[in-house]
């Protein structure tokens, strides 16, 4: 469950808020769009209900926890049920695909047979396990999109959080990508996809946050 209310997120050096008056509330289990165009806060909105910040004002519960006062231990145990898919993957260039997906695992301290056998089962599910001891720097745009949501899948997220995670895709990818969050919306995640591709969202229609100059447009709410 993700409730906003009244939330506004002001960075430190920025002289007005870059979102403002947000309100929503998205059902655990459930699937939205987030969209806007370029400079309408999505980027800004992705690392609010990330917990790269916290509101400047207004309340934001995730997940059944307040996060305007809840401890750092707190944040962090909640950061762990949130999975996220940056739009720059952000994959170590210096390790493996292997070690990039196994990372959420042995930071909560799996065991090594654990950690082969689900990092082997995400990777052949997203069609890249045959890249499993390879650099990411060496795979295309749309090999390494895939091991950045295979990353962010692994820990088997709560919510899962995307931004414009098929760009790097072709169609029929993009399809099976949009069947991958559907198998996770029926085990019950959360998932919000940040996107600009407007035939996709057609192909998939589905309710739709949009945002215009950091704040929500309530006219632009698609069923």
């Amino acid at each position: 469950m993700i409730r906003l209310r009244d939330v506004s997120l002001k960075p430190a050096g920025v002289g007005q808020p870059v979102l403002h008056g947000m309100t929503l509330s998205i059902p655990q289990g459930e699937f939205r769009w987030l969209l806007g165009p370029s400079g309408a806060g999505k980027s800004s909105l992705l690392r609010l209900l990330t917990l790269g910040a916290r509101p400047a004002s207004g309340q934001m519960d995730i997940l059944g926890t307040s996060v305007t006062g809840a401890s750092r231990g707190a944040l962090r145990n909640l950061r762990r049920r949130i999975g996220f898919v940056p739009q720059d993957y952000r994959l170590i260039g210096e390790w493996t695909v292997f070690d990039n997906v196994a990372l959420p695992l042995r930071l909560r301290g799996r065991s090594e047979r654990e950690i082969r056998q689900e990092v082997f089962s995400v990777l052949e599910w997203l069609d890249v396990a045959a890249y499993a001891h390879s650099r990411p720097t060496i795979l295309s745009g749309g090999e390494q999109q895939r091991v950045a949501i295979a990353r962010a899948l692994i820990g088997r997220p709560d919510i899962l959080l995307a931004d414009e995670p098929t760009n790097a895709l072709e169609e029929s990818q993009a399809r099976r990508l949009l069947s991958t969050f559907q198998e996770l919306i029926d085990l019950g995640t959360t998932v919000i996809v940040a996107t600009h591709n407007e035939s996709l969202v057609r192909e998939a229609p589905a309710q739709s946050i949009m945002l215009r100059d950091g704040t929500l447009d309530p006219q632009a709410v698609a069923p």
